[in-house]
């Protein structure tokens, strides 16, 4: 404890410093620190501590107090509507200030972006040489006053001691795809003030796609005329209210620079993504002259990798020129992406005039026209003092790119064998490999795990992603320039949808791109994450507890109770429960060992920090006679022994939207071992869903139907074995939203237990079939 004073007459001094300063001796049971991302260096004093209560006064010394008065208005704010304390920053030096901001460019912090915290009998000092490595400063020492089990409004004891920090790697992302669904910018801001306070400094902004155009290029007005409005397809209608009104939505010139300058008061970077020559079906509907073809397609409804690819040539050239001059004009990011991802050729393969040029030009293929083509674009970006940034898909295709460019390697399979050809090929490179930083993925199997592709990416998994690829030597590591999280919204439709998918993945990525490799510890990590999920959820944000929600593992005991196992994905912390329906709380009995219960039961069980706080909201198991006779689709394998999608079925008129599991093109769906004696009836749970799955046409899987409508088909052992029931959908097909479908079960001799299969028969073109629930009954 610091002890600022012994004799009585200096005892009445410090009680007059708290009341001015709200600074004070510390009581015990201090407690630790409690930061993510990990600091480069913690050194905890082992006793003392300073006591921040309310009326703190905040103290601004050095260089560019403009922008440094700036960041401790920010954390002040921050920290009154978080933690609720009222904390000042004081108009004039302050006698004796709780906390103090000091930047001086000679400061002995490393790297600009650095600082030092130094708690002691003084009070707490932020140093840093800038005023970024201020503003990170100040994020940390916001950690530092919501501890484990903080109390909002009550005095914050911090524990002396001194932290030097600063950043591994100086790309720390977040991709926004607002191609395929539109952010608000009140939204988009709140997005740039959470990523902020896990220390990432790029917001990656992919503003073109095949699905719609959304900035406003005034010299080409067509682009957000037609091209940033599409059909109500699907679920699309649910946005706009009807299927007649179309999903629209850019930004305008005015918002996009309103959200450059917000994002670079929070010392976040928007490098702006125009993504070409792919991606650019609504360029096209817009300007058919920048296609191949000379037609006119609609802006694009579905989702997958379309065909229409820019023409190469002189015209085209010139108007990515324009759009780049503007681009420049909007954002003074040193970076700007050209993309260069997923350029299906067909069409380039088709033309005769592209194929002659590909020849007059002495190439060989088309992905070494792409090459030049790419090279045509860099070239005026470096011209204008701008470094291209591009995906790492030619290299892919064995093709070659600027060699100024930075490539963002999302083939992050076969032992990142992508990043390290590129770095080999003296490219900058950024880690962002789909299997565990595509955060549109789903993070679980659990049956509400909200919608995704798959297969899932765990918290484990972005945690442990690889950032140096297997081979590269020390040299070669230095090309590694950062990391870089994909928020891509084909299954985003809404903003908490964008919360879900970002949040908590994003602390695991910020540790990759922050902390230093002797950090990186997942033990560490998890001890870390209930502070940190406590601050999500003071800042309103909507985060998945997908990783530490309870999961029900329900088995039949031989005398007919029922057993049941408790787990999360991370096996961790405490999971309690109730077995009366009741919601569980802190004092709720905790799980230790299989629960055996002999009749009906509602068992509801939730996650708790050791602190008190809940890690995940109550999940629910009902224990009854149908409980082992029926599975949700989560808990059934696709037939093509895939991951399956997680799609968004229609919002129903009452209670939360379905999410199915689904293998695209394919539906069908497998039951091992499924106990059948005694079987008379099933009911399946079904929906019809518009096929928007672009490419996954190719792969569709076309059953025979046996009536116009098709038919649910369920078969034992296999999926042409024994038919055990067939479900008709001549009522079903035009419906909307959930059906139920019923039939008798004719048992085959021998029945036990037995491998189920059921599918939809007919084209999953015409519509896609999903099931939600599958339940027999005797």
């Amino acid at each position: 404890m610091n002890h600022i004073a012994t004799s009585a007459f200096f005892r009445c001094v410090a009680i007059a410093c708290l009341a001015a300063t709200g600074a004070v001796n510390a009581a015990p049971a201090v407690p630790k620190w409690s930061l993510l991302p990990q600091p480069t260096t913690v050194a905890p004093a082992g006793a003392g501590a300073v006591e921040i209560a309310d009326g703190a006064e905040i103290s601004l010394h050095g260089v560019e107090r403009e922008q440094v008065q700036s960041i401790a208005q920010r954390f002040v704010q921050r920290v009154a509507d978080t933690n609720g304390l009222k904390l000042r920053v004081a108009t004039t030096g302050a006698a004796h200030p709780a906390i103090t901001f000091d930047v001086n460019p000679n400061a002995d912090v490393a790297d600009d972006a650095g600082y030092r915290i130094t708690v002691d009998n003084r009070g707490i000092l932020i140093t840093a040489r800038t005023p970024r490595g201020a503003f990170y400063g100040s994020v940390t020492l916001w950690q530092l006053l919501t501890p484990p089990g903080w109390t909002r409004g009550a005095p914050v004891e911090v524990a002396d001691g001194v932290i030097d920090d600063h950043p591994r790697f100086a790309w720390r992302a977040l991709l926004l795809d607002s191609g395929r669904h539109y952010q608000s910018v009140a939204d988009i801001k709140k997005l740039i003030d959470w990523m902020s306070l896990n220390k990432l400094n790029v917001l990656l902004w992919h503003v073109t796609e095949d699905q719609g155009w959304r900035l406003e290029i005034p010299k080409y007005p067509e682009l957000t005329k037609t091209g940033a409005c599409r059909k109500a397809v699907g679920l699309d209608s649910e946005l706009t209210g009807s299927a007649d009104l179309p999903y629209c939505g850019f930004y305008t010139e005015a918002q996009a620079r309103d959200i450059v300058r917000y994002a670079a008061e929070r010392y976040v970077d928007v490098v702006p993504e125009i993504d070409l020559p792919g991606h650019s079906q609504a360029a096209i509907a817009a300007y058919p002259w920048l296609g191949v073809t000379g037609k006119r397609p609609s802006v694009w409804t579905e989702w997958g990798v379309s065909p229409w690819l820019l023409k190469p040539d002189e015209k085209t050239l010139q108007f990515v020129d324009d759009v780049l001059d503007e681009v420049m004009q909007l954002f003074p990011s040193r970076y700007i992406s050209i993309g260069g991802d997923e350029a299906d050729k067909q069409q380039w393969n088709a033309s005769p005039e592209v194929r002659a040029q590909m020849h007059k030009l002495g190439l060989s293929n088309m992905d070494q026209l792409q090459g030049w083509f790419t090279n045509q674009v860099a070239a005026h970006l470096i011209k204008h003092g701008r470094r291209p940034v591009g995906w790492d898909d030619e290299l892919v295709a064995g093709a070659t790119l600027p060699s100024s460019e930075v490539v963002m390697s999302w083939h992050g399979d076969d032992n990142e064998r992508v990043a390290l050809a590129a770095i080999k090929q003296g490219h900058d490179v950024v880690m962002t490999p789909q299997e565990s930083l595509y955060v549109d993925h789903y993070q679980s199997d659990l049956p509400d795990e909200w919608a995704g592709p798959p297969p899932a990416a765990t918290l484990r998994q972005a945690y442990d992603t690889i950032v140096i690829p297997n081979g590269a030597s020390a040299i070669e590591a230095q090309r590694i320039i950062g990391v870089q999280a994909g928020l891509w919204t084909e299954q985003m439709p809404t903003f908490a949808h964008d919360q879900h998918a970002v949040f908590p993945r994003i602390a695991a990525m910020s540790e990759l791109g922050w902390s230093p490799p002797s950090a990186h510890d997942w033990n560490g990590f998890l001890q870390r994450m209930p502070a940190e999920l406590a601050r999500y959820r003071a800042l309103g944000i909507d985060y998945a507890d997908s990783a530490f929600a309870p999961a029900f593992h329900v088995t039949a005991t031989a005398n007919g109770a029922f057993q049941i196992e408790l787990s999360n994905q991370v096996a961790f912390s405490t999971i309690r429960y109730t077995t009366d329906g009741s919601d569980p709380t802190n004092q709720s009995t905790p799980y230790a060992r299989p629960l055996l219960l002999s009749g009906n039961a509602t068992l509801r069980a939730a996650t708790f920090a050791a602190d008190g706080f809940e890690l995940a909201a109550p999940r629910t198991q009902v224990v009854d006679e149908t409980t082992l006779l029926s599975r949700e689709s989560s808990a059934l394998a696709a037939c093509s022994h895939q991951p399956g999608s997680r799609l968004d079925g229609s919002r129903p008129a009452h209670g939360p939207k379905p999410v199915y599991s689904v293998d695209i093109g394919n539906a069908c769906w497998l039951w091992p071992q499924a106990s059948l004696a005694g079987i008379k009836h099933v009911q399946l749970t079904v929906e019809r869903m518009t096929w928007r799955f672009g490419d996954e046409a190719a792969d569709a899987v076309v059953r025979h139907k046996t009536s116009a409508a098709g038919e649910f088909e369920i078969h034992a052992d296999s999926c042409t074995g024994p038919l055990l029931a067939s479900l008709p959908l001549a009522s079903a097909a035009q419906a909307k939203g959930q059906i139920h479908l019923e039939a008798s079960v004719a048992m085959p001799v021998g029945t036990g237990v037995r491998n189920v299969c059921v599918f939809a028969t007919g084209d999953p073109r015409d519509g896609q079939w999903a099931l939600a629930r599958m339940a027999f009954s005797k």
